[in-house]
Order: structure tokens, then sequence, then C-alpha cells
């Protein structure tokens, strides 16, 4: 199945979990620029991404307008309610996504999605749920790793990839 939207989470997997907090109490995140190319990749396929977050802060919005990503939802309580109603609007079901996520706020949609996929450090009762679990940890490409799959497994990797460097 080619996902019509990869959904994804972002603290955990695209980032390494961790809070970083100034002296002034401001909010730093690192992330990967790996990750970046797997928008790209899917991008190239006109597959595209949408951020579902629970965390509210501009500086995932900051990255997803770096990376042309026109779906980005912060401070989201209920993942699934949120994916469906962007389905509804796409004119497509959940069945028909993909998402991956790396906690228990995002087992409702890991299990309800098309295909799903989690990181290595995510709990076992929620690894166990998901079709598919990264080698690379949140931080470090984990969501490039997860579209890359969804590519391969449909043969179209290397369609991307050639569309990429083909520029």
């Amino acid at each position: 199945m080619i996902p019509k939207i990869v959904f994804t989470d972002i603290d955990g997997v695209w980032t390494d979990g961790g809070m970083y907090y100034t002296e002034n109490g401001d909010i730093m995140k690192r992330f990967s620029v790996k990750d970046g190319w797997g928008v790209s990749l899917l991008h190239a396929l006109d597959i595209p991404v949408a951020i579902l977050t629970g965390e509210n802060t501009p500086i995932v919005r900051q990255r997803a307008r770096k990376l042309k990503i026109e779906h980005c939802f912060l401070g989201v309580a209920d993942k699934v309610e949120k994916a469906s109603e962007l389905c509804r609007q796409s004119g497509i079901t959940l069945e028909e996504t993909a998402f991956i996520g790396d906690d228990l706020n995002d087992l409702p949609l890991l299990c309800r999605c098309g295909f799903s996929g989690c990181v290595p450090h995510t709990p076992g009762y929620v690894k166990d749920k998901v079709d598919y679990v990264t080698r690379t940890q949140g931080g470090f490409g984990a969501f490039r790793e997860f579209a890359e799959h969804l590519l391969e497994k449909e043969g179209l990797l290397e369609t991307a990839i050639q569309k990429l460097t083909s520029l």
C-alpha cells in the first residue's frame, strides 16, 4: 500500500525525546537533517507528510516550514481525531495512511492507520502493535528510515531517489 498521507509524531521520533531548557526557560530541540531527506523522498512522489504532536512549541512549526510540510498540528490531544479530520478533508480513509510514533499517546492512531511504525526505544506494549520498528533511534533519522521503508516495500524508493537526484 502506498500511503496517501504519512503522519508523524515529533518528540521521540524526529528528536531524541529530550526536553532541553536554557537558563531563561527557552525550549530547544535537536533535529536530524536526515529526517528532512525522508520528507523530500515522500514529496518527490507527491505523498504529503502531516505532523501530529502533543507539544505546542514554535520550534516544530519552524521545522515544518523549512521542510515545506503543509500539515503541522501542534498541541494535539487526540491524534486519531485530528488524523481522521485531515483524511475526511482529503477524501481518504485512515487505512490509506501511515503513521510513526513512539509512545502511549500514539497507540490509538498506530492501531488504526494502514501501516504503522515506531522507534526502538518505544515501550514494548506499543512496539508489539506496529508493523515496523526502525533500527534508527529517534532524533537520528528514524523518520527517514520509515519513509524509505514505505517506499522500498512498494518498489518506489529508486524512483524517488532518481527524481531527487536528476534535478
